[in-house]
């Protein structure tokens, strides 16, 4: 049976927003939460960015659910030893209820120590190889390892939780979906495609999770929502690689130009019609996806709760 979740959006939303909505995520009957992890939002209107390892922490000690990163880059920003003590930690702290969502990243994000930012193939091979070394590390054995892209030099890691972390490979490709089906323990895709699914499936994915999410924008005007997620996640709409490449919130700003409010409309579910809100969100269900996070756009927090805890939620729970 599939599950439903919130999705937190470190871009848009300030620390104790994110905890306020992790709790009303809770009392309006979600099964789980997943979490962005940005270094920057990807236009200033959204306007925040907060640290994810911290905002771990604080939403152990507020909700019970469990939280996966959706997803962490750890291969460029951070090195993949040091993203490994957090995911650790993380697994700790929220008593086993941490999953580690990886990816291959953004510019927007990882370039900001001034580094190149590699083409998709050597990102992958990275994301593999720092996969690795994560795995390797969660074991509690002293680590050292010299590769392609790393070097860990006598690394050991001393607070672990009982078990290792799950790692949850995101990907939007079929070669990205057979790589998180032969060395991931889930994978994460932003779209319903039952295509990926199965190609995940049968490059060693079969009998684990898949997670997908997506963003809404309920109102009781559903011509002032579209205004509100045109405004907020226009780069939602961007095409091809925009979203890997463009290094800093204005030329998402700059590109967000060429997506219409139309353009949004089609694309994003606004509004309080119940029915267009389940129709999006079993899409996911139908595909074969096991978890599925909603994300609220806008301000409207406590009526989009409220919607989908009397009226979307039952319904999908209905079959």
């Amino acid at each position: 049976m599939t599950a439903y979740g919130y999705l937190l959006s470190c871009e848009e939303f300030t620390p104790a927003q994110l905890l306020d909505q992790a709790r009303m995520a809770e009392q309006a009957g979600f099964e789980a939460l997943a979490i962005s992890d940005h270094y920057h939002p990807w236009n200033r209107e959204q306007g925040q960015s907060a640290f994810v390892w911290s905002m771990i922490g604080a939403l152990s000690q507020v909700s019970s659910l469990p939280v996966t990163t959706f997803v962490t880059c750890p291969t460029v920003r951070t090195h993949p030893a040091v993203i490994a003590q957090a995911a650790a930690t993380s697994g700790v702290v929220t008593g086993g209820r941490f999953r580690f969502g990886i990816g291959t990243g953004e510019a927007l994000n990882e370039h900001v120590l001034g580094g190149p930012w590699p083409e998709a193939t050597v990102r992958t091979e990275m994301l593999e190889e720092a996969l690795g070394v994560i795995r390797r590390l969660f074991t509690g054995e002293e680590v050292s390892h010299h590769g392609t892209h790393y070097t860990v030099q006598n690394a050991r890691l001393y607070t672990l939780p009982e078990e290792p972390v799950p790692i949850y490979v995101s990907g939007f490709g079929p070669q990205a979906a057979a790589l998180a089906g032969r060395v991931g323990d889930g994978f994460v895709t932003m779209m319903p495609d039952e295509s990926l699914v199965e190609q995940y499936r049968k490059s060693g994915g079969a009998g684990k999770p898949v997670l997908g999410g997506l963003k809404v924008c309920w109102g009781t005007d559903r011509a002032e929502a579209v205004r509100t997620a045109h405004r907020l996640w226009a780069n939602e709409q961007l095409p091809g690689e925009l979203a890997q490449m463009l290094p800093t919130p204005r030329h998402f700003e700059q590109a967000n130009t060429l997506v219409t409010e139309e353009m949004v409309a089609d694309a994003v579910t606004c509004g309080g019609d119940v029915d267009a809100h389940v129709a999006a969100v079993r899409a996911y269900a139908d595909a074969g996806f096991d978890e599925v996070y909603v994300n609220q756009i806008g301000p409207q927090q406590q009526g989009f709760f409220d919607f989908y805890r009397t009226r979307v939620l039952p319904t999908l729970r209905e079959g």
